[in-house]
């Protein structure tokens, strides 16, 4: 038997566990969840896009002109040919040279190789505010003469930049899912809230009017609302009533989900001890119910972010939502309503509609992602 010395201490005590709480352990799995993850630096430099859109812009996104309609997508070149032969680096955009087939009375345009559009990073260009409070010319990307403009992703049919229009538009469009979601929110917690908490004919009253709201037709609902929008109105007051209309469906289902989760906490043990510590209702609810499930709401707004999108986007495709000169993913949509300019411009079509796929997807993916991260059955 060993002889323990008295003047060595001992270290009786273990190590203790590292504890993480809900959100870390939340963070931990969502970020084992590779496609959600890239999914949400997409949606964050979306939103960044939408933030800093004029300074993104390489062109004014209002500035028309008559030469340029439905002008193609111009792209960048990286080596300008000297006279003798040499070749030399110059990021540059080739000028386009406009001609009109009169038979078929259409505009045709071909790339000029002796008008070179030098192109470069923070150029000075049309005049902004950023963040709508300090003017600046500056802008990321563009011609180094201000009177220059390339079309990267082509013109509409009154020479407008498509390219700058569309990153302007991402603020509208962004911003309306996430104040619908905000709507739905309030009106979702607060009326499924009082359905599951306190039941009887309170929990009768607001289920029969989800299933009111919810048997009607959207589209037709949307176009009798949109109807009764004054076309004087001004584009900020269309934008905010736009949002609430498309904010009418969305919180029924949040609704449903936050009375199920109530009815099935209201006779949870720990509610029971709140209860007899002395909270109201209301402080039973704020502190200990809506907590208790807040990861999987923030999960079920992720998913519906994209839904407001699409709503706003289909309501002013259908020329009943958002109007010019208010731009949207939706109103840059409808240029390409009718054939011809589809058939002559289909870029109309495709930049626009290829932003919306990358946003909705992104934005699903992230919700999908923080779902699972939020539920504690998944593996």
């Amino acid at each position: 038997m060993t002889a323990i010395d008295p003047d060595i201490p001992l270290d009786i005590t273990e190590a203790s566990p590292i504890t993480l709480g809900p959100w870390a352990l939340v963070w931990r799995k969502f970020k084992r969840h590779r496609l959600a993850y890239f999914s949400g630096i997409v949606v964050l430099f979306i939103y960044a896009v939408a933030i800093f859109g004029e300074f993104l812009t390489p062109a004014d996104p209002l500035k028309t002109s008559t030469r340029s309609t439905f002008a193609p997508p111009q792209g960048i070149h990286l080596f300008v040919t000297e006279a003798d032969g040499s070749r030399r680096f110059q990021l540059h955009a080739k000028g386009l040279t406009m001609k009109l087939d009169k038979v078929a009375m259409r505009r045709t345009y071909e790339p000029n190789e002796n008008k070179i559009i030098p192109l470069g990073f923070f150029v000075r260009g049309y005049e902004y505010k950023i963040l709508g409070l300090f003017p600046s010319r500056t802008h990321l990307f563009g011609p180094t003469k201000p009177r220059d403009t390339v079309y990267f992703w082509g013109a509409d049919r009154l020479g407008r930049d498509l390219m700058s229009r569309i990153i302007i538009g991402t603020r509208v469009s962004m911003s309306i899912g996430l104040v619908g979601v905000l709507v739905s929110l309030v009106v979702g917690v607060l009326l499924g809230g009082v359905s599951g908490y306190y039941g009887g004919w309170a929990d009768t009253l607001i289920q029969r009017l989800i299933e009111f709201l919810r048997s009607i037709p959207t589209i037709p609902l949307w176009m009798g609302l949109a109807a009764a929008i004054p076309l004087d109105w001004p584009p900020l007051r269309t934008y905010f009533v736009v949002t609430i209309i498309v904010s009418m469906i969305g919180w029924t289902s949040l609704a449903r989900e936050v009375r199920g989760k109530f009815l099935s906490l209201r006779n949870e043990d720990f509610i029971t001890a709140a209860r007899l510590d002395g909270l109201n209702d209301a402080e039973v609810i704020v502190k200990h119910m809506v907590p208790s499930f807040s990861s999987h709401i923030i999960a079920s707004l992720t998913l519906a972010v994209p839904l407001m999108i699409l709503a706003e986007t289909s309501l002013s495709f259908l020329g009943i939502g958002l109007q010019p000169p208010i731009v949207s993913w939706g109103t840059l949509l409808k240029e390409a309503q009718n054939i011809r300019s589809i058939i002559e411009a289909p870029w109309l079509l495709i930049a626009p509609g290829t932003t919306i796929v990358l946003a909705v997807l992104a934005l699903n993916f992230l919700g999908d992602g923080l779902r699972d991260a939020a539920d504690p059955q998944a593996h």
